[in-house]
Parts: structure tokens; C-alpha cells; sequence
């Protein structure tokens, strides 16, 4: 494996590049007090969700405008030096983080929605709209965005990093709802990619190039999304299990049997009495599966009897529905604040938080020997995933403090990692490889796929001016 356990591998050994006053200068010039040197602004755009720390940026800049970006963009390739795309700063391996220095380019008052077609089922909207700002802006449409990472994302931040969540099981990740960009080049030059159309066979998919790049081929500034009518129907239940494996055997032969559910989750028993807690509720302390079926009224009812009946097979037990709105949302926002709950029950902890995705056939095996070495290794963790389609989370609850602790988690992931990949997977499933997992990226692709990388890196931006240092080493 490329990736060492050893913590100095975190961070690349990148020296920092200059930012010349005359930079900052002619950024104020043009842009006011929306361009902000103050230390606290710098810190906050200068770290994300992640365990993982740099030097903040020199400067960061609030765009309003992809004028404002590709003006910004030339301003600093003038002067070699680099520029990082923030959103909401929800990422978690290091992707906002200015490890060669330069400037941050804001684009969170970039949220509005721009253009919804009802009848084509697409919206385009700028980068810095959320995925709930983004659904409450269509709700009276009768459609509904269904990529949910869990984290009120930005929808740009969602489509640099290829984001999924718990839909992704019945609706895709973004690389299947993204049908065109609008996208500022390292030249400070601005394009568009793709229509919105369905399909296309014309030319070089620059639209899928773009998807997942996570801010190093250009910054984007536009995005045309597909949408899907709200169900007339939707449903979710909870069921606990005897085991982890029986959770996942469970799900396996769901989906091997073709049904369409919309959502599963798995949520273990050391996360369960953490979530409990956090958010006041009474789940049974075991294994358990939270799922939701959308469709007709029939077609949930066929489905969910499906499952109950896969589940009994496997000792599932205590299905319970959740049927009204507000019951649905009161499990998912439990569900969604799993991290935060991790977090709270070891107060002053950090979280190595880390996943990975593998086929269906192979999830109980690579889940089950993850748990046991992290049963023990004796660091407290939290495990969930979005099983349904192979993916799941380990969080490691270290000490900030104890060099040993990072040790240990960055082992447990390094084992994770490597097992996983043995198995036909994945080494990020939708995190993204940032700087965590730069080393784990040349073990999956191989040195001539990542050298093609590069090459397309090189080609687009020269001077290795967009978010640097992230997902290789040029």
C-alpha cells in the first residue's frame, strides 16, 4: 500500500507559495471589503469538518458573481498563486485546506436559483445554494432533489467532491444528476459543459471531467441538475437485529431481489446509544436498520412487506413505521446528527472519520473484519453506512493530544483501505480523496491511471494554481 500510517503523511511536504501584497492590493481594488485578511475569517476558510490542520489562506474572497470568480481567478494567475473553491466547509479529508498558501474564493452568496424547468425535470442554480435551500426553493413544484449527504452541503461543493448520501441507492450519486456545468478556468476563463438534454454523444464528457475534481481542474459557478417528482407515497421503518451481519445479510438480499428501496441505513449499537442520547430518543440498543420506501401507496406496501419478511429470516425484530412527516424527519435528523452525537460522547475528541465502498457480495465480510479490529484496538467509533449500495462509514474518537491514538485510527483506516480494495472496492466512497487518501488513490488506480491525471491536471492548469495538493503530488 502507498499510503503510510505514520501521521507526517497527512499533510504533503508542500512549501508554502508566496502571495504578493500587490495580489491582496489589486483584490481590494476590485473587490472591497468582500475581500477580508482578518484572522478569523482566514481560520474558519481554512479547515473543514476533518481531523486534519494547515496554515489558513492569505486571503479570502466572497464572490457574488462567476464574474466576480474569473476576474479573481486571472488576478492570481498573474501571480502563480492558488485559489481554493469554498462552500458550506462541510468536506472531511482536507479539500479546503490551503496546504501550499494563496487565497480562498467563497462562493456561498452565489445561492440562488437560477432556472427551474418543471416540465424537463431540471434546475440549474448557482454553486453556493444548499441541497435543502435547494428543495425548499422547488417544493411548490411537486419535485424534489434527492442527493442527501447527510450535511446541508453546497450543491457546488457536492459536485466538485462526486457526493452521494442516503438516497443514492434508488436516485445515483451526483454523478448521475449533474447534466451540465458552468465552470472558470485556471486561466480565469469561463465554459460551459453539457446540456440539458438527457444524453449526449458529442464530444469529450468535460461535464463528468468536472464532477468530482474537487476544485483542481476549475471552480464552478453553475450547475444544471436533474429532479425527480416527490413520491406519492413514502414510508420508514426501523428494525433492529441480533447482529451486524444479520443487518447486512439482510440488505444484501434486498437488493439482490430487485427491491427499490429508497433508503437503508445501518446504524451500529455503539452509534445507536450515542444517537440516544444526542438526540433523546429510545432505540433498542442493537444493530439496526432504518429504512424508506417511496412510490404508490401499493407499491410501499409491497415493498416494505418484502423486507419485513427478508428481516424476519435474519432475526430482525421491533419493525416499527414511521408513516407521518414529522416522525420520518425526527429518524433521519437523528440519523443525520450520528456524527455530531459520536463526537459529544467523548467530550474533547476528534473524529478520524473515513469510508469506503464495495460490492454488495463483498459488504458483510469487509464490515465485519473492519469491526472486529476496531473492537480491538480499544478507540471508542461510531459506524454507519449507506449500506444499500455497499458504503459505509468507520468514525475513530481520538484524543486530539495523543499522538498514539491518531496512530491507531490511521492504521484501523490504513486496514480498512486495504481491504476493502482487495475486495473489489473502493478507497472513498463519496468523501473524496483530498489529502487523506492520496496514497490510497495510487493502490486503487494505479501509477499510469494517476499519471493520466496528472497529465489532464497539467493541461488545464499549468501553473497548478486550483486547490493544489489535493487528490495526488505533481
Amino acid at each position: 500500500m502507498n499510503a503510510p500510517t505514520a501521521t507526517p503523511h497527512l499533510l504533503p511536504e508542500t512549501a508554502l507559495r508566496p502571495v504578493p501584497q500587490a495580489l491582496i492590493d489589486a483584490l481590494r481594488e476590485r473587490f472591497g471589503e468582500r475581500c477580508s485578511t482578518a484572522l478569523a475569517v482566514r481560520e474558519q476558510h481554512g479547515r473543514d469538518e476533518g481531523s486534519l490542520k494547515a496554515p489558513p489562506p492569505s486571503a479570502v474572497l466572497f464572490a457574488e458573481s462567476a464574474q466576480d470568480v474569473a476576474e479573481a481567478v486571472r488576478l492570481a494567475a498573474q501571480y502563480d498563486v492558488p485559489v481554493i473553491p469554498y462552500g458550506a466547509g462541510s468536506s472531511l479529508e482536507g479539500h479546503l485546506l490551503a496546504v501550499q498558501g494563496g487565497i480562498s474564493i467563497d462562493v456561498s452568496r452565489m445561492n440562488r436559483m437560477l432556472r427551474v424547468d418543471a416540465e424537463d425535470l431540471t434546475v440549474t442554480v448557482q454553486p453556493g445554494i444548499t441541497r435543502k435551500q435547494l428543495n425548499e426553493a422547488i417544493k411548490d413544484t411537486g419535485l424534489f432533489f434527492p442527493i442527501d449527504p447527510g450535511a446541508d452541503a453546497s450543491i457546488g461543493g457536492m459536485t466538485a467532491t462526486r457526493a452521494s448520501g442516503t438516497n443514492a441507492v434508488r436516485y445515483g450519486t451526483m454523478r448521475e444528476n449533474v447534466l451540465a456545468l458552468e465552470v472558470v478556468t485556471a486561466q480565469g476563463e469561463t465554459l460551459r459543459t453539457g446540456t440539458r438534454a438527457r444524453k449526449s454523444a458529442a464530444g469529450y464528457d468535460l461535464t463528468r471531467l468536472m464532477v468530482g475534481s474537487e476544485g483542481t481542474l476549475g471552480i464552478i459557478t453553475e450547475i444544471t441538475l436533474r429532479l425527480y417528482p416527490l413520491p406519492e407515497a413514502v414510508s420508514a421503518a426501523i428494525c433492529s437485529f441480533p447482529s451486524i451481519e444479520a443487518a447486512v445479510r439482510t440488505v444484501i438480499q434486498t437488493i439482490q431481489l430487485g427491491v427499490p428501496i429508497a433508503r437503508v441505513e445501518l446504524i451500529d449499537s455503539h452509534t445507536v446509544r450515542m444517537v440516544n442520547a444526542h438526540s433523546r430518543l429510545t432505540l433498542r440498543e442493537e444493530p439496526l436498520l432504518l429504512m424508506e420506501f417511496h412510490g404508490s401507496p401499493a407499491g410501499v406496501k409491497e415493498q416494505a412487506e418484502t423486507v419485513q419478511d427478508i428481516a424476519g429470516e435474519w432475526g430482525g425484530n421491533a419493525f416499527e413505521w414511521a408513516t407521518t412527516p414529522e416522525e420520518r424527519t425526527r429518524l433521519w435528523t437523528a440519523r443525520h446528527n450520528a456524527y455530531f452525537a459520536a463526537v459529544q460522547s467523548r467530550p474533547g475528541c476528534r473524529a478520524i472519520s473515513t469510508d469506503t465502498c464495495v460490492p454488495i457480495s463483498r459488504l458483510a465480510d469487509c464490515l465485519l473484519d473492519s469491526v472486529v479490529e476496531a473492537d480491538a484496538s480499544g478507540i471508542p467509533y461510531f459506524l454507519v453506512g449507506h449500506v444499500g449500495d455497499g458504503n459505509f462509514h468507520f468514525g475513530y474518537l481520538i484524543d486530539p493530544d495523543s499522538a498514539e491514538e491518531r496512530r491507531v485510527a490511521e492504521q484501523l483506516n490504513h486496514q480498512l483501505v486495504a481491504r476493502a480494495l482487495s475486495m473489489g472496492g473502493t478507497c472513498t466512497g463519496e468523501h473524496g480523496v483530498g489529502i487523506h487518501k492520496m496514497g490510497f488513490l495510487l493502490d486503487e488506480a494505479g501509477a499510469g491511471a494517476v499519471d493520466m491525471m496528472r497529465a489532464v491536471k497539467l493541461a488545464l492548469d499549468p501553473k497548478n494554481i486550483l486547490n493544489p495538493g489535493k487528490i495526488f503530488a505533481l
